[in-house]
Formats: structure tokens, sequence, C-alpha cells
């Protein structure tokens, strides 16, 4: 045996040793009682994969990320995933390539995108940063997701493809929407960044649009800690995808050779048919990307049960909250768990989360709630179709917890009592 692997051995045991010890408890548990937004989700296996790639020197994006990429492609039930440094740049992405002179019939500015009103700001401002005009249509008050009836509506001669959200991991009436872009010869992208292992009528989120996006943010179902996944069933996409990924370069396209040939004045290896960016991921992303996916539906099996356990006992606390529940035809991923406080002279949506926090259950807004309302986008040219009246109910009523594979018995048994504690010091129990 070599000094090198010696040392390694030596390495390796010692971080298995660490992620079994008091000290990665410490570290990565919550205190008792309390319910962080999340809690690490990897272990020693990503720590060393990624440590390996360090020691080999083979750290930007190589076989460990193109690996990830070709089994979360099989994952979701598609043919191509491009992993990028982000989900923001996952959205970015598959509005460039859509945008791109070498789509037969590419976005241009002032084409419109429907998306709806509820969402998080980079599902938007891909759209506005590629010239695009975003044409925000309301929610679904129970899913939050786009009211699919609405979307016809809210077509003009100018409207060209449909951004759908899968909002906290809930998924949208796909068989409408599907059927409407069908129609309507409209792109449909899916951004199921907060979705991972959403199902609609069996089939996986993400297979339904000719492009869908995922993050793979630290707070996300799995984790690369920074990084996303753009996936898609089309060969010319994913080819063009790649290459917009590392600057247009002709060396990331699917026939590299015929692109030398049209330009051999021109050294093939700086060739730019196209232009694109650098939203390259690195391998160290990669290794945690091929240990986490294994996990993926371990860990969606555990948020599933805490939310069944919070759906059975939260709504029968006050008259004045409501649950999200599972859609018949899906399977939600529970990105977090909603709660929504409908209107009463008893307490807000304020007052509850701020007595949640002080008991150490963190709470968010429903992502960037109604995004209409956010000043960026007075700043910038967009479109409202009808008065939004359920984004706005959410962005002012509605919170969500977190549900993670941190959340066990004491922890789902915490969250009732504490908001049981809550509305009966405001008198607004259902008793």
């Amino acid at each position: 045996m070599s000094d090198g692997e010696r040392i390694r051995g030596v390495l390796r045991d010692h971080i298995q040793q660490y992620f079994r010890s008091e000290a990665w408890s410490a570290a990565a548990d919550a205190p008792a009682g309390t319910v962080p937004l999340m809690i690490p989700p990897y272990g020693a296996a990503e720590v060393w994969e990624a440590l390996e790639s360090l020691l080999d020197g083979q750290v930007t994006m190589g076989g460990k990320v193109a690996r990830f990429e070709q089994d979360f492609a099989a994952y979701i039930g598609v043919r191509h995933a491009v992993m990028v440094n982000s989900g923001s740049s996952a959205n970015l992405l598959a509005l460039a390539v859509l945008a791109s002179p070498e789509q037969a019939a590419p976005l241009r500015p002032g084409d419109e995108v429907i998306t709806p009103a509820v969402t998080w700001a980079t599902t938007v401002w891909p759209i506005i940063q590629h010239g695009l005009v975003p044409v925000l249509v309301d929610v679904d008050r129970e899913t939050f997701n786009i009211d699919a009836a609405q979307i016809e509506g809210a077509i003009t001669p100018r409207t060209r493809a449909i951004l759908v959200v899968h909002l906290l991991g809930q998924p949208c009436a796909m068989d409408a929407i599907v059927e409407i872009a069908r129609r309507r010869q409209l792109h449909l992208i899916e951004d199921a960044c907060e979705a991972h292992g959403a199902e609609h009528r069996g089939r996986r989120v993400g297979s339904f649009g000719a492009l869908a996006t995922f993050s793979f943010f630290f707070s996300h179902h799995i984790t690369t800690v920074e990084g996303g996944m753009l996936v898609t069933d089309d060969d010319a996409l994913a080819s063009r995808a790649r290459a917009m990924r590392v600057f247009g370069w002709s060396r990331a396209y699917d026939s590299p050779g015929a692109i030398s040939a049209a330009h051999p004045e021109i050294d093939p290896r700086y060739l730019f048919p196209a232009i694109g960016y650098n939203l390259r991921p690195t391998e160290l992303q990669g290794a945690f990307g091929i240990h986490q996916l294994p996990r993926l539906d371990g860990y969606l099996d555990g948020r599933r049960a805490n939310a069944a356990y919070w759906a059975e006992r939260i709504e029968s606390l006050s008259p004045h909250l409501r649950v999200q529940r599972e859609p018949e035809a899906g399977r939600h991923a529970w990105f977090g768990y909603p709660l929504t406080v409908l209107p009463n002279d008893r307490f807000t949506r304020d007052q509850l989360a701020r007595s949640l926090e002080a008991r150490g259950i963190e709470t968010r807004p429903i992502m960037a709630g109604n995004i209409a309302e956010q000043p960026a986008l007075r700043d910038h040219v967009h479109r409202v179709h009808g008065p939004l009246t359920n984004a706005r109910f959410v962005h002012r009523q509605a919170l969500f917890i977190g549900n993670h594979h941190g959340v066990g018995q004491a922890e789902r048994a915490a969250v009732v009592e504490a908001i049981a504690e809550f509305v009966r010091t405001r008198g607004a129990n259902a008793a």
C-alpha cells in the first residue's frame, strides 16, 4: 500500500468517525423541541466523495457531475439532465435556450410568458432578463399553484410560453395546463425547484414540459449545497443547454466536429457558435448529488408522514386555521408545511409566526408572496391578469414551517402544542 493510499484510508476512517460523533450531532441536530427550516441532510459519504475530488485534483465539472446528471434524468423519467450552479441559473438557462436564434421559432423581446403571481423571484427575473414580458396569473387559494382555469383568459397574440411552478412541492393541475399549451402551441416550462419527487397521475413533475428546472440549494429536498438541474426529453434543447452552460462553446454541442468544419478559420478549441454563460457546477457538487439522490425517496416518505400528522391535528385547533392537502391526482413533495390563517378578530398570520418563532419553530412567508407587490417588478414591463385576489390573500394570510428528515415524532408534537397554546391564549380554539 502506498503512502497516499494509507493516508486516504486514515482520512476516510476519521471522517466516518466524525459523522458518528457528538461533535457532528451538535453541529447538525436542532435543539430538542425546535423545528428549523432545515438541518444538514448529508453525511460521511458525501463529504468523503467531495474530498476525494479535491485530493485527485479533479474539481471542475467532470465525471461525477455527469453521473449525477444521468441518475437524475432516470429518476425524473426524461432523456437529459444538465446540471448548473443553482436552480435560479437553471431557470435562466431554460429561457435562454428557448430564446436562442438556433431555436426554430425563438422567444423574442416583447413576447409574453404566463406565470403564477405567487412564486419565487428568480422564476420571474429570467423572463425579464431576456426582454420577455411576465404575465402574472392568479393562483388557487388551496394549492397556491397557478389557477389553470385563468390561463386561457390571459393568452394574447403575444403569448409564447407558460412557466408553471410546483410551489412548495404541490404538483400543478398538469392535465389542463398541458392541454392548453398543446392547443395554443405554447412552450411549457416547469419550475420544479421545490418539487423533487412530486407526481401528477403517477408521473413525476419535470417530465411534462419541454424544459423543467430543479434546485439543490441547502434547504431543498436533497442538496449539493448550491446547484440546480435543467431536464428535457428534447435532444436539441439538451445539446443547446450544455453549450450555453459553458459560454456557448462548440465543444459542448453533440456534434462539435461539424461546427468546427463550418468555421475552419477559427481554432476549434475556442470556437463559440452561440452566446452563453458560465453556469457550470463543480465536481464537489456532483459528488454530493450522486449520494443524495438515493436518499430522496426516504426523505419524501418522512415529509409526507409529517404532513399527514399535522393535517389530522392542526385544523381542529381553531376554525381560523387551514392546512394544505395532497391532491387526489398527485403526490405532494412537501418542501415545507403551509398554514393559512383565515381573517378573524382573534389573531393574525404575523402574530402566529412570531409566537412560533419564539418557540424555535422557524417560519417563512409563502416564497415571494404576490410577486406583483414586490418593488423590483415595478421598474420592469409586466402584465397582471385580473385582480390577483387569491395571490394577495396568500401574500397576507399564509406561511410555512420546516418539514424535513430532522422532524420526528417529538418535533411534530411540538409544532401542534405550540399552535394549540397560541390559539388558547387568543381564545380562538375550536372547542
